[in-house]
């Protein structure tokens, strides 16, 4: 049976818990969690909450749980509504959870490229006592946003957003409209940025932050917030089935994922852009990026040949066939190349990276892209 070598850019979610990790996994302090008994967890969300100067923490199984918490203790009258992005993974991938679990009702508002969406229509959306109405108690920012190319939502957008807010009269009452973020990677932002995490969630009434992701940790998130919200997440978290026991197990991974792992983000960056310079330097018809836009962790491919699916791309980057083999798209070893990458309905194929892609694996990403692209454009020559 043909090995090949296989770098895998579907997603930073099959980033594997290193070894470190592991050791402490397996040398964990535990004790039931549903009690607040696991040192290990205890540890994880008060560290955490510090990181991102928030009163406390919740560990949670998912990022999909944390968020979808967030939303039951902001929105917590019935009849009421979120504010969303319309690219956001709130709305698109989380199964809807807000709206058949949670009984809240998600708006959106058109994503622009940068992630961000407009705040003159966000005024205008809000909606208070009216009869006819739910009721705005809430808005959700995604950071990095991951639809968007991994774009860093900006700071002078958080900051405007949250002035607009607390305007008076703006919200129901003395009840003033919350803020989460769903900082999946967060992180990341704050790498790219060069400002602490605290910094981009100063604002924010609450934050989720993934730990599976690019982070590297198997298992889980921390939601973060004042006392009382999490107070109230830690009573619904029982009720979606997320109270766990020994979890400590799991939450020594993320201790070791905030000391090792954070600080490697930026060479995930470095080789992000480093394919994202090699694919825009073919000046292909077919396939190119937008440089200038890559900015974490995630990039876009963009397909701008109207004749080939971003699927088909994606398929054809997984597959070796003798002719590349022959041409030298192979491994030290001469074992053929396989990619892997996301694609779905988009007219992009997306490549994300994490810390286990070093830069070996990024020169071979390189190579077999460029092969494959090289073949689209002999097919599909520039008139």
């Amino acid at each position: 049976m043909t090995t090949h070598s296989v770098v895998d850019l579907r997603s930073d979610t099959v980033s594997q818990p290193t070894d470190k990790m592991r050791a402490r996994m397996a040398a964990a302090v535990v004790g039931d969690d549903v009690y607040g008994e696991d040192p290990t967890v205890n540890e994880l969300e008060a560290r955490t909450a510090a990181i991102f100067g928030k009163e406390a923490g919740l560990f949670v199984p998912s990022g999909t749980m944390g968020n979808l918490l967030a939303i039951m203790v902001h929105c917590h009258r019935r009849g009421t509504e979120a504010l969303v992005g319309d690219l956001s993974h709130i709305f698109l991938y989380e199964q809807g959870g807000a709206s058949h679990l949670a009984g809240v009702q998600l708006a959106t508002l058109k994503n622009e490229q940068d992630g961000t969406f407009s705040l003159q229509d966000l005024r205008r959306r809000i909606r208070h006592e009216d009869c006819h109405e739910p009721i705005t108690s809430l808005v959700v920012v995604e950071q990095t946003h991951n639809i968007c190319g991994g774009k860093v939502v900006p700071l002078a957008f958080l900051d405007e957003l949250a002035a607009l807010v607390r305007q008076p009269g703006v919200g129901t009452g003395n009840a003033r409209i919350a803020l989460h973020m769903d900082g999946a990677r967060v992180f990341n932002a704050a790498t790219a940025l060069g400002v602490g995490v605290e910094r981009i969630c100063r604002d924010f009434d609450s934050v989720s932050i993934c730990l599976s992701k690019g982070l590297s940790a198997p298992v889980g998130s921390v939601l973060v917030g004042s006392k009382a919200f999490i107070t109230e997440a830690h009573r619904l978290r029982k009720a979606l089935g997320g109270g766990m026991r020994q979890v400590g197990v799991l939450a020594a991974a993320g201790l070791v994922a905030l000391d090792e792992v954070v600080p490697l983000l930026s060479k995930d960056h470095e080789r992000t852009k480093k394919i994202a310079k090699a694919i825009y330097g073919l000046n292909s018809p077919n396939i190119t990026v937008d440089l200038e836009s890559v900015q974490s962790n995630i990039l876009l491919v963009e397909i701008t040949q109207p004749k080939l699916k971003a699927s088909e791309f994606s398929t054809r980057l997984s597959i070796v066939d003798a002719g590349e083999v022959e041409a030298g798209v192979t491994d030290k070893n001469g074992a053929g190349i396989v990619v892997k990458a996301s694609a779905r309905d988009w007219a992009f194929a997306r490549l994300v990276l994490y810390h286990q892609v070093d830069d070996e694996q990024v020169d071979l990403a390189i190579k077999k892209l460029k092969y494959v692209i090289g073949q689209y454009d002999k097919q599909w020559p520039r008139t």
